[in-house]
């Protein structure tokens, strides 16, 4: 639970309103520790985040806890504490994480504290995991190869077929009723 004040400063009240409209537009989180980041390793993964519709921002943590209290998700309180950083996620939330995990390996000072993908609370390691799962574009490709595959090699079966006769001096297979046809 977050702690709140009697009476909240306007710039306080305000920061907090702020922090809930940006929370509001995403539906994914991806929090880590960004403590020992250079600036330059910080701008870099802010980039590399952006191709994958996200996008890595800072929040004050208290404020972060009486917004996420206030959008009804009070279950992310625990990653709030020291140094946090929140990558906002619009896009595939597995992408976002793969690109986390694939900088920590470059920069080890960045560390996943845990993660809040479609309404479910995400350790460090399931998250870890569900980057290492493809994508879903890279899913569907797979399933439409596999659609693909047996009529690829019925219609390379068929043509073989084709050229077969061709070669024999017979008549492709579309010829053959076109000739035997009577004329009226």
């Amino acid at each position: 639970m977050a702690v709140r004040a009697k009476q909240l400063q306007p710039a306080k009240t305000a920061a907090i309103e702020e922090a809930k409209k940006t929370l509001s537009e995403y539906d994914n989180y991806v929090f880590i520790n960004y403590r020992g980041l250079t600036v330059e390793q910080i701008t870099k993964l802010r980039h590399s985040l952006r191709e994958h519709d996200s996008v890595l921002k800072v929040f004050k943590n208290n404020f972060a806890r009486v917004a996420f209290d206030e959008l009804k998700n009070d279950q992310v309180a625990t990653y709030l504490s020291g140094p946090t950083a929140i990558t906002l996620i619009k896009g595939e939330a597995n992408e976002a994480a793969k690109v986390l995990f694939d900088f920590a390996k470059e920069a080890p000072a960045l560390e996943v504290k845990g993660a809040w993908v479609d309404n479910e609370l995400y350790d460090a390691a399931k998250i870890e995991a569900f980057a290492k799962l493809p994508g879903k574009k890279q899913l569907i490709a797979m399933l439409m190869s596999t659609i693909n595959g047996p009529a690829r090699q019925l219609a390379a079966t068929l043509q073989a077929y084709v050229e077969k006769l061709q070669k024999e001096g017979g008549a492709p297979a579309e010829a053959a009723p076109a000739e035997a046809a009577p004329a009226n």
